[in-house]
């Protein structure tokens, strides 16, 4: 069982000599903690020598994955550094801060690619840590102002892999409740299965406190338990204190103080050294079933690839032609599936493709309609002209057909612009949608360029005639207008209403007005005003017509 973390070095070693990130999920121990947590103090201790960059605000900016093997010389080799050997651990530090800012710059970026240090020393147990960047909340120089979701995005890029343990480091002096480390451990671990905490900063709690729940697993309980430890005060750094003395303080102080005496045995760095040995040699022997199961077949996929290309002849004009067709073909298929939204990758940060075509249909087009300038008061005065300038010198007595169509006729010609920006955005889309799904040709810059330049012409060629076609249309509509269309039955069944009550009215007024005067012919046949003197008179005349009015 000795030789499993070894072995998973060198698998370490050979993923980050190629370059490649590690596919399998190798067991390993990261190292999580806010900024003067005191992760450093702990990983010195456990090497017993200073060899880590130290200063204010984010000092490690790179993951540095950490083998401590234990051998009988002392001294330390960097993967990209092969072949040289570094006896003095200043020079390990400082090769350590000119690494970190040869790929994240002087400014104070963070970046994910790890620096690999290998340790060999008769004081340490075989043990690979990775200690990652610590939490920060305010930018600090140049840093981006999203410094905490980088920091926080790259930590959780390692510990939510099942296989890797988290070692959760918590200065004693703050209310563990708040703790950064153990708060992003239980998000990824809740049950507290693969979390180890590490207390540090015992000897700085206020006088009369002491952290005897905590580490007696009972205030925020963890399956494998929590170890406290003393580190070097910065006293004690900048005066060059012995880690080995610094070992034995902390030994005394466990010893001596009635919180943690009955515990002394199960405190310290070289119990954790210890522990933490033993939980990760454990962990890979749990996990080596699996580990060695997915290897294989990883393995397999690996040599089938391989046996494609065994006899694979570069020169081949024939397998130039039919890997040309292949990638234009898979251009082909990835652009009809990001526009019909049947895509591998699903974009989960913006509307793209079709689903963006289909916005542009159902959303803007209706609210460029909405937009569009409409003066109530102006077009109640258009209509007026229109009627009376259809009517000339007479007064019409109905509205004439030519004034509705030629105001309907101006507000539909209003449609162009809209349709057309319409027209412009899919097309937009369109290129958008082909300059990503030209991203896998990047290997081939001059096929790119070709493949985008040749199908972005052919869609602006057809937006020229789908724009013709567009106003086409809307000619159509102007230079016909169908009144019978289902939109006018309620002004048809209007029509047709006024017209009949207007027709009755009119062979009613006819109809009173023919028994009237009847009635009055009658009435004035009867007087026999022609004859009678009686009857010329006015009052005679007075009395006959008083006779025929209540009749009515």
């Amino acid at each position: 069982m000795e030789g499993l973390i070894p072995l998973v070095n060198r698998l370490q070693d050979a993923f980050a000599a190629l370059g490649q990130s590690c596919l399998l999920d190798l067991p390993q121990i990261a190292v999580v903690g806010g900024q003067s947590a005191g992760k450093s103090s702990v990983l010195e201790n456990c090497v017993s020598r200073d060899f880590l960059p130290r200063g204010s605000g984010i000092v490690t900016r790179r993951p540095l994955v950490l083998q401590l093997i234990t051998a009988k010389t002392e001294y330390a080799e960097f993967l990209h550094c092969k072949g040289r050997k570094f006896t003095d651990f200043d020079e390990v530090r400082q090769e350590i801060e000119v690494e970190t800012d040869r790929i994240t710059g002087v400014n104070k970026g963070i970046s994910s690619i790890p620096i690999n240090l290998r340790i060999y020393s008769p004081h340490v147990l075989s043990l690979t840590l990775i200690d990652l960047p610590g939490i920060t909340k305010v930018p600090v120089g140049d840093q981006p102002p999203d410094i905490e979701q980088q920091i926080r995005d790259m930590i959780m890029q390692f510990i939510s892999r099942e296989n890797c343990l988290i070692l959760a480091v918590t200065p004693a002096n703050t209310d563990l409740a708040n703790s950064d480390a153990l708060k992003l451990a239980k998000e990824v671990d809740p049950q507290g299965l693969r979390t180890i905490g590490v207390i540090t900063k015992l000897d700085l709690m206020d006088e009369g406190t002491d952290a005897r729940e905590i580490l007696e697993n009972k205030l925020l309980p963890l399956r494998r338990g929590y170890i406290g430890v003393v580190n070097r005060s910065q006293k004690d750094i900048d005066g060059k204190k012995d880690i080995k003395a610094a070992l034995l303080a902390e030994r005394k102080f466990f010893l001596s103080h009635p919180a943690y005496r009955h515990m002394a045995d199960r405190m310290g760095t070289p119990y954790l050294q210890k522990v933490l040995n033993q939980q990760l040699t454990n962990h890979i022997r749990d996990t080596l079933p699996a580990f060695r199961s997915k290897l294989q077949s990883q393995l397999l996929s690996i040599e089938h690839e391989v046996e494609v290309y065994k006899n694979f002849r570069p020169e081949d004009p024939t397998r130039k032609t039919k890997a040309l067709l292949q990638m234009v073909q898979q251009f082909s298929v990835d652009f009809e599936k990001r526009i019909e939204g049947s895509g591998d990758q699903v974009d989960t940060l913006e509307l793209s493709g079709g689903a963006k075509i289909n916005r542009i249909f159902h959303e803007r087009f209706p609210f460029e309609l909405v937009k569009m300038e409409f003066n109530e008061k102006e077009l109640r005065r258009e209509i007026s002209y229109a009627i009376k300038n259809i009517h000339g010198i007479r007064t019409g007595l109905f509205t004439p057909d030519m004034a509705f169509e030629a105001i309907v006729k101006k507000q539909i010609v209003k449609l162009k612009g809209p349709c057309l920006k319409s027209v412009d955005l899919v097309m937009q889309e369109l290129i958008n949608t082909v300059k990503k799904c030209t991203k896998k040709l990047a290997t081939y810059p001059r096929l790119c360029e070709e493949t985008e330049r040749i199908v972005a012409g052919y869609i602006r060629e057809r937006e020229e005639k789908t724009k013709d076609q567009v106003l086409l249309l809307i000619d159509i509509q102007v230079s016909y207008i169908n009144t019978n269309h289902e939109d006018f039955i309620g002004f048809a069944k209007y029509v047709y209403r006024d017209f009949v009550i207007k027709t009755l009215s009119g062979f009613l007024f006819c109809f009173v007005f023919v028994g009237f005067f009847t009635k009055f012919k009658t009435q004035v046949l009867n007087c026999d005003m022609k004859y009678s003197p009686e009857c010329s008179s006015s009052a005679s005349s007075n009395l006959c017509l008083r006779s025929f009015v209540p009749t009515f």
